[in-house]
């Protein structure tokens, strides 16, 4: 493209809009699951077979055999093969929501085109994990039209409601060790050129222990244009409280971009400590919107039902369906930061 994508008609739909496909990629890395890796297998092929019964999964895998040997893990599953769609490249890890592009839909003709972020593994911290800034590029080639931003950004980092707003934080992509070059109108200026956003809400900080640095796809999930549902910790001793009462109080003040107030839903949080003790990062606003179904990360909490009930009261038209993320989590994330959408 020699416009922006802002310029020429593109945006980044809502992840409600119909999808023709949903983006995995399998799990193998054993550094990042080193006594985990079957359990975490077991969820993939669980993720895949609810979410073929609406739409097509695009797996990446690392090369043939493995391929051979998650079809056999399909196939006595009973996953419909027809609706799993292989890719084979090189890669490190799972969190293809971060490493992979975003997609955006032309306003007029519904084309599709791409935006490949840079991504260098937040900041840097996992240096075996680089090299997956290179698997959308190394699939460009069978994926089409490609907008590459000089930005580094993960997107895990923006959630958008379709209409122009996009939210984000400070924490994350005001970050000295993403883009210590850009200042917040710079980076605001280049959100809205590329996937076709209007207005941006900051807030402040993410979940505590969050490596990401602050991922709003733990805080908050837009359920439609004007309806946001926050992570929001009910005890005043917990560790998260003050961060999610910080941003839930500038979301009450913030406006949509036809500057009416949002309709704010309290989620509440779950809670898991690692095997070390560490407070993990958990929440239920990392759930996904399949064309079919929700998937809901959970954690055999007590707010586990709840929660569903919550997400489920928004999406009278498709199943929602709980996934244990006891085992995912130990990588840092859950159900949205494993997969990505494609629009239809």
């Amino acid at each position: 493209m020699n416009d922006t994508p802002l310029k020429l008609g593109f945006k980044m739909p809502a992840e409600w809009e119909t999808h023709s496909a949903t983006w995995l990629a399998w799990p193998h890395d054993k550094i990042t699951f080193p006594d985990r890796i079957e359990e975490v297998e077991k969820k993939f092929v669980e993720i895949i077979k609810i979410l073929t019964e609406g739409e097509i999964v695009k797996l990446i895998v690392l090369d043939d055999e493995m391929k051979k040997r998650v079809e056999n893990m399909l196939n006595l599953a009973l996953v419909d093969k027809e609706k799993v769609v292989f890719y084979t490249t090189r890669y490190a890890d799972i969190w293809i929501r971060d490493y992979g592009p975003t997609f955006i839909k032309h306003n007029q003709t519904g084309q599709l085109s791409l935006v490949k972020w840079n991504y260098n593994v937040y900041g840097e911290k996992f240096p075996t994990l680089l090299k997956d800034n290179e698997v959308f590029l190394n699939l460009k080639a069978t994926l089409g039209e490609m907008v590459k931003p000089d930005i580094f950004m993960e997107g895990g980092a923006i959630e958008v409601n379709g209409e122009g707003v996009l939210i984000t934080t400070k924490q994350c992509l005001l970050n000295k060790n993403r883009n210590s070059n850009l200042n917040i109108e710079q980076t605001e200026e280049c959100l809205k050129d590329n996937i076709g956003v209007s207005k941006i809400i900051w807030l402040e900080e993410g979940l505590t222990n969050d490596h990401t640095d602050g991922h709003v796809d733990d805080i908050l999930k837009f359920v439609n244009k004007d309806t946001i549902l926050c992570a929001y910790e009910g005890s005043e001793l917990d560790e998260n409280f003050k961060i999610l009462d910080a941003n839930y109080k500038i979301l009450e003040v913030s406006t949509d971009q036809d500057g009416k107030a949002f309709n704010l839903i309290k989620l509440p949080m779950p809670h898991m400590n690692y095997d070390d003790g560490t407070k993990a990062p958990v929440s239920y606003a990392n759930f996904y919107i399949g064309n079919s179904v929700v998937l809901v990360p959970t954690y055999n909490d007590p707010n586990d039902t709840l929660a569903l009930e919550i997400i489920g009261s928004y999406f009278k038209d498709r199943k929602v369906v709980g996934i244990d993320c006891s085992s995912i989590i130990y990588g840092g994330g859950a159900i949205h930061c494993i997969t990505a959408q494609q629009p239809l």
